[in-house]
């Protein structure tokens, strides 16, 4: 007998995830949105069945691989997909976070997503600590760039050539 499994598509932002699913005979719907939180997935999860039964995806983007390692330690297999390589229908121009993640869960039951390379907590942090030590460099006041800006040259002697 073939295995039954579900297919989540999930819509992350920084705050929210909208949620659909796919269903085995071939129904997809839309389950609502839920906070971007480990206690809100960890519920979604344990309210959808068991975890070796679901397969997860989103699109990669700025809010990272947190869910991808939630989903992870709670059992749930995932694929954090290319946002670039998800097929859109010609004249498909209304974007709502529940069609985004409905139209996740129907490409990824039907094994239309392409996945990428998701690093470990460990090379995401070293990734990131060069970024955010950027960053919080460019901002402060106290530092040589931003010194820079703010102080001037003392004029120099011209120099004359021979």
């Amino acid at each position: 007998m073939k295995e039954k499994l579900r297919f989540l598509g999930l819509d992350v932002h920084a705050e929210t995830i909208a949620v659909a699913i796919a269903e085995p005979d071939g129904e997809v719907r839309g389950l609502g949105t839920i906070p971007n939180r480990a206690e809100s997935i960890r519920k979604l999860i344990k309210k959808l069945g068991p975890a070796e039964k679901l397969r997860a995806c989103y699109e990669a983007g700025p809010t990272g691989y947190v869910v991808y390692w939630q989903l992870a330690e709670l059992g749930v297999q995932c694929d954090v997909v290319a946002p670039t390589l998800v097929p859109v229908k010609a004249g498909d121009r209304v974007k709502t976070d529940r069609r985004d993640a409905e139209k996740l869960a129907r490409c990824y039951r039907s094994g239309d997503l392409t996945a990428v390379w998701v690093p470990d907590e460990g090379s995401e942090a070293l990734r990131r600590k060069p970024l955010l030590m950027a960053a919080s460099t460019a901002r402060s006041p106290a530092s040589p760039t931003a010194s820079r800006a703010t102080t001037t040259r003392a004029p120099t002697a011209p120099t004359t050539i021979p």
